[in-house]
């Protein structure tokens, strides 16, 4: 008994599209379209539909369509619809266009992620701030020796860096200097000059920038690693908190190092305006000496030894903060580490600006 019916080009099936008469209804539909192509297809008295029914008239209807035609389903009860678009493979590829958003509308997610980004970082910095004043009179869950291995780490092998650039620094200023001040006789206030910017301004700056670059960017891509690996899961799985285990340490040793490292970096910078200011301006050691004790007050020395500490308390904050944040793989750590040196140097001279303000 036929189970199809092909009139006015309407294809009519009147058995039920299941697994076990697929096969019968195929042959019966190549005889019958064998001179002409339906423009329709009839479903009115089909009841049950299983997923090897709808791959059927998905066949047909690609076959149909592969002869420049289409097909057109009619006649499909709900319960069928519901099978056909579970089973259809149109539905799996189907690609929804995202919307577009605008440019005020990704400005705002910005700024909130931005926001929530900065809240996260105080919380950070609360964290360690805590644990760093416990952990001077109780170093339980710390390394020992670690605070030593890290003044080594972000202090000594630091000194090279820091005094070859405060010594390209002070020099560069000074010959700039010494050019202006020659030409109005003033060569003796090169020393005053020199002093005050490095004490101030230079000696922290630099040394800060210098350490965000190569101290931070260590800091992030450590705490990253151990993030990606994890490491940091495993420590809290040992209930052993990783900011005390970790971050602290280094916290406490560059808190050490940094005023030392400033120390450092002013005395190269003015020893580069003194070779300029002997050798260009035909200043005495002891002329150039004693100006740069005299215009120097205890206010600018406390003042820049207490920047260069609050400097070094921000990079490893933002250094830590990034690593811990890090998500994926090594990619991950590479966008961490990039993002903990532009965050930290943007912060040190942010903050610098600030303290020029109040301290001017």
């Amino acid at each position: 008994m036929h189970s199809v019916r092909f009139t006015d080009r309407i294809l009519y099936l009147s058995k039920d599209l299941v697994f076990g008469t697929v096969a019968e209804l195929d042959k019966q539909v190549k005889e019958l379209l064998k001179e002409e192509l339906p423009v329709a297809i009839d479903l009115s008295a089909i009841d049950r539909i299983d997923s090897a029914g709808v791959a059927f008239l998905e066949e047909l209807q690609e076959r149909v369509k592969k002869k420049g035609s289409s097909l057109i389903m009619q006649g499909v009860s709900e319960e069928v619809k519901a099978v056909l678009k579970t089973f259809s493979s149109e539905a799996i590829v189907s690609v929804t266009t995202p919307e577009r958003i605008g440019y005020f509308e990704k400005l705002g997610t910005d700024l909130l992620a931005w926001g929530k980004d900065f809240f996260s970082s105080l919380l950070m910095a609360a964290d360690v701030f805590y644990w760093a004043l416990r952990g001077l009179a109780d170093h339980k869950g710390q390394r020992k020796g670690s605070l030593a291995q890290q003044c080594y780490i972000l202090g000594f092998q630091a000194i090279p860096v820091v005094s070859f650039l405060s010594f390209i620094f002070g020099f560069i200023i000074s010959l700039q200097a010494a050019v202006q001040l020659r030409q109005f006789g003033a060569d003796i206030f090169l020393a005053d000059m020199i002093s005050i910017s490095m004490v101030r301004e230079m000696g922290p700056l630099i040394t800060a920038i210098i350490i965000a670059g190569r101290s931070g960017s260590a800091i992030a891509s450590e705490i990253a690693s151990m993030q990606v690996s994890e490491e940091i899961d495993a420590l809290r799985m040992m209930a052993i908190n990783p900011i005390r285990y970790v971050v602290v340490p280094k916290f406490h040793a560059i808190t050490i190092v940094m005023p030392l490292l400033v120390t450092f970096s002013i005395m190269v910078g003015v020893f580069g305006g003194l070779l300029i200011g002997m050798s260009y301006l035909d200043l005495s050691l002891v002329t150039f000496y004693s100006r740069s004790v005299e215009i120097l007050s205890l206010k600018d020395v406390v003042v820049s030894l207490g920047k260069s500490t609050f400097f070094a308390w921000v990079i490893v904050i933002i250094g830590s903060h990034f690593g811990f944040q890090v998500r994926g793989g090594a990619e991950g750590v590479g966008k961490a580490t990039t993002n903990s040196v532009v965050a930290s140097i943007f912060s040190v001279i942010f903050f610098d600006a600030l303290f020029s303000l109040i301290y001017l």
